[in-house]
């Protein structure tokens, strides 16, 4: 799985391990840290491209955020493709948890999925939402869904 950042650079190390570099060297500048993870997605022809997103805020400095796109030529319907960005988000968000809770930082687990039920995308909130609590993070829908409605969004 290659992750990059915004500027286009490949992150060399495992995600895991970037994460833990980069949580001890925001932590050491004094920053607080919160972890936001969310997926979006766009259907090209027969083509289905994911972007998760990995991004930290800086209590009151801004954020940034590592990016992991992925395709496949698998035909979904809607529900099928709001619960594939959950699930890349939780199984980010998995990878991640124990770390989190050693350097005490919170997390967020965003979906790209509308709470009103007049959007298409509304039929698979409910299994989204169950998803992600079951998993035991805390999880956002649109319009607080930050992380998969605009900073996926941008690179998807």
């Amino acid at each position: 799985m290659q992750w990059r950042r915004l500027n286009g650079q490949i992150l060399q190390d495992p995600i895991k391990t970037t994460v833990s570099e980069t949580i001890q060297r925001e932590i050491a500048a004094g920053h607080k840290l919160k972890l936001c993870i969310g997926t979006d997605s766009q259907v090209r022809g027969k083509t289905t491209e994911f972007a998760t997103v990995i991004v930290f805020l800086r209590e009151k400095r801004g954020g940034f955020m590592y990016i992991n796109q992925r395709k496949t030529e698998q035909p979904m319907g809607l529900r099928e493709r709001m619960i594939t960005e959950v699930a890349y988000s939780v199984e980010i968000a998995y990878q991640l948890c124990d770390m989190l809770e050693t350097y005490d930082i919170e997390l967020e687990v965003h979906a790209d999925i509308n709470t009103d039920p007049q959007f298409p995308s509304n039929v698979a909130l409910k299994e989204a939402m169950g998803y992600i609590k079951s998993m035991g993070f805390v999880f956002r829908a649109k319009p607080d869904a930050f992380a998969s409605s605009s900073c996926a969004d941008k690179v998807v």
